[in-house]
């Protein structure tokens, strides 16, 4: 069977209007964790719904009795659903796969097996088990990748949003928050209550979402890393603070800075051989993130190559000390803060 549009999932959901086999994944967990919870609610208001409606949890799965439940005839209804949330087809021992399969091929026709994964991170692309898994619900059943939203949509979900919430959120400022906050729904719309609560009625504005806001990792390192390029030694070491308010792993915030000078160091080496930072996204996995490229080529003005060199050899000190070192995270943070800053400086004076 073709795979379905979000569009016509939700037709049909809202209907009941299904019938089969579905598999419900994708990037965006909250949008699915949203579907199950209506497709459910709309179920229950089913009769007989205690019986009609059963769920099961991929972990500890047992195949015979999710098999047991979809081959019983509904009761005083036309369908009966059997949802099962955060299948692992790479975790589930063989005896109970090989089941779970032998169902997918001969479900009864009165019984629609849903298969939601709200949670579960799954790669369908390199991992053989998973690519089965699509290939099987392809065959006899219906698929339902549930991408994340950008762009204009992405606004427009965040605008609709505030609105029903009696608050004013312009598109403008809705891309700000999302430059803030990073594009996944469930933080965006999390964020989106507080400045509902903090605004009560009426427009939120950039500086509304600026105060109560919490910026997301990538976002608060690349203002760092913009701060250190541009020796701004108290912007660094108040982004430093708030990125440790934030409870941030000192690794995962090194490996972000580092990507960001890295990106400093391919966009001068382009430019000084004469090459546009665009070509880089031919050679270098930047194709959706352009954005990255157009920033580097912002901030690597004033620092040269030998400098971004040096800066990229610190940072290599301060991974592997993080990794081997008794040395409080904080102390060797801040070290390389203060020796970021120092190579900046210097290019400037010189």
């Amino acid at each position: 069977m073709p795979e379905l549009t979000e569009a016509q999932w939700k037709k049909a959901a809202d209907r009941l209007e299904l019938s089969g086999l579905y598999f419900l994944y994708g990037e965006e967990k909250y949008l699915i964790a949203a579907y199950l919870k209506r497709l459910l609610k709309k179920a229950s208001e089913q009769p007989f719904a205690d019986f009609n409606v059963q769920r099961f949890s991929g972990d500890g799965l047992s195949a015979d009795k999710v098999a047991d439940a979809a081959e019983a005839l509904p009761m005083m209804a036309e369908k009966k659903y059997i949802v099962l949330t955060d299948l692992d087809v790479e975790k589930l021992p063989a005896r109970e796969l090989s089941k779970l399969y032998e169902l997918v091929e001969n479900l009864p026709e009165s019984t629609v097996l849903l298969v939601f994964q709200p949670t579960l991170e799954m790669d369908v692309k390199k991992s053989t088990a998973w690519k089965k898994w699509l290939a099987a619900v392809k065959k006899h059943g219906t698929v339902v990748e549930v991408r994340p939203r950008e762009g204009a949509e992405l606004e427009r979900l965040l605008c609709a949003y505030a609105e029903k919430r009696g608050c004013e959120l312009s598109r403008q400022d809705a891309a700000f928050l999302i430059s803030q906050c990073g594009k996944e729904l469930q933080t965006l719309f999390h964020e989106l209550e507080k400045l509902c609560a903090y605004i009560g009625k009426g427009a939120i504005t950039r500086a509304a979402i600026d105060r109560v806001a919490v910026k997301n990792l990538e976002t608060t390192v690349f203002l760092l890393s913009k701060a250190l390029v541009s020796a701004q030694y108290d912007r660094a070491y108040s982004l430093l603070d708030l990125l440790y308010q934030q409870r941030e792993e000192p690794v995962a915030v090194l490996a972000v800075l580092s990507s960001a000078y890295v990106d400093l160091y391919r966009v001068r080496a382009c430019v000084q051989g004469g090459h546009r930072p665009a070509e880089l996204a031919n050679y270098f996995p930047y194709k959706g993130k352009e954005f990255r490229l157009k920033n580097a080529e912002r901030d690597m003005k004033g620092l040269s190559l030998e400098k971004l060199r040096e800066s990229l050899e610190v940072l290599l000190e301060t991974d592997i000390g993080l990794k081997s070192s008794r040395t409080g995270d904080r102390i060797l943070m801040e070290k390389l803060i203060a020796r970021l800053l120092l190579i900046a400086e210097k290019e400037r004076i010189t």
